[in-house]
């Protein structure tokens, strides 16, 4: 039986006056991990009750997936080295798939 699929709910909290920038660097951080063999999704929303927060939504095929995703040479260089630096907070949470058994 395959491993439950992977989901991750990430809500960024960028520095005053960074959020355009880290929505800039997200279309280019998701448009990199989309083209992973493991990602399902890859997409981000920004609040309407709170503009400067932003929600990711990402689906992985299992947590390997995820993690290999981590350590991508694109989330290291884009994530870690230029968008985390202009966050004021973040949350990441990580769920799996429920399967009917």
């Amino acid at each position: 039986m395959p491993a439950p699929r992977f989901q991750v709910i990430a809500r960024y909290f960028p520095l005053p006056g960074e959020t355009e920038t880290v929505l800039e660097l997200l279309g280019e951080l998701a448009a990199a991990s989309r083209a992973e063999p493991a990602n399902l999704a890859y997409d981000f929303y920004r609040g309407v009750a709170d503009p400067d927060e932003i929600v990711i939504l990402e689906r992985y095929d299992d947590e390997a997936g995820f993690a290999a995703h981590r350590e991508s040479e694109h989330f290291q260089r884009i994530g870690v080295g230029r968008i985390i630096p202009l966050l004021a907070d973040r949350v990441v949470e990580r769920y799996v798939e429920v399967t009917d058994a």
